[in-house]
């Protein structure tokens, strides 16, 4: 999961984390996690990609791969 844009993104549209997390419905620390670099399930990558409001075809763009 090295070199996700969350954080970048997130940044970019003036977001705090505990606001992505609230959005979309995982723990603040989940996306802490993330923007480090650390793996996460796909079903969470789906929640993340949406309360950022990209769709999901835009998944390369965030996450890379």
């Amino acid at each position: 999961m090295k070199g996700n844009r969350v954080r970048k993104i997130r940044e970019s549209l003036l977001m705090s984390k505990t606001e992505l997390a609230r959005k979309a419905n995982v723990s603040p620390i989940t996306i802490a996690r993330i923007e480090k670099g650390m793996p996460c399930r796909l079903e969470t990558q789906r929640k993340i990609i949406l309360a950022l409001g990209f769709n999901l075809s835009d998944k390369k763009k965030i996450f890379g791969d």
